[in-house]
């Protein structure tokens, strides 16, 4: 079984994470895309998110009617700060899945801060990432060391972000056409965001 983690706040979950977790499903030929909503990812510390029950019914609902994603709560269950290595070793065990089959995504924005990540080395060892270019990002920012152990992803450049979802919403703009439309109703039944 050939298997991508994706990782992330989804506060909340948008058409552009979709549209990357598609696209690289076709171009690689996994088995499963599996969402994986951070319980408190370590660079948001002390930011507000929403709570972890409300993002969780919000991924629910944007991914439902993909038979080719699921969502797997490791690391909501395991609680604390949400590192990567963790939750790659522990899915590895739970799942009895090789590092070779196991694919790590993330996008080229966090691939910037890679380095300073816990156990970077161990996170290209144990599993194998595979990165989303965005707009703007120079490989030469990047260590040598990390390029030789990950490969590069081509994905349609989406223009869509869970922060300007979020303001667009507090200003009361539309955010119709960025979320899919059981996500909006949740946001909008809910008041997230206000």
């Amino acid at each position: 079984m050939k298997v991508c983690l994706f990782g992330g706040t989804f506060d909340p979950p948008h058409l552009g994470h979709l549209i990357i977790a598609q696209t690289i499903f076709e171009a690689e030929n996994f088995d499963q895309i599996v969402f994986i909503p951070a319980y408190q990812p370590p660079h948001k510390k002390g930011l507000k998110i929403s709570p972890v029950d409300q993002r969780l019914e919000m991924l629910n609902f944007a991914i439902k009617e993909n038979p080719n994603f699921i969502m797997s709560d490791l690391e909501i269950q395991r609680k604390g700060l949400s590192y990567s290595i963790e939750t790659i070793m522990e899915y590895k065990k739970q799942n009895n899945i090789k590092s070779k089959d196991l694919f790590y995504l993330m996008g080229s924005d966090s691939l910037k801060q890679f380095k300073k990540w816990k156990e970077p080395k161990m996170i290209i060892n144990e599993s194998r990432v595979i990165v989303a270019i965005r707009p703007g990002f120079r490989p030469s920012d990047i260590p040598n060391w990390i390029l030789a152990k990950i490969q590069f992803a081509s994905i349609p450049r989406i223009e869509i972000s869970s922060t300007t979802i979020r303001d667009r919403w507090a200003e009361d703009k539309t955010i119709r056409y960025m979320v899919t439309e059981s996500v909006w109703q949740y946001i909008n039944k809910n008041k997230l965001y206000i």
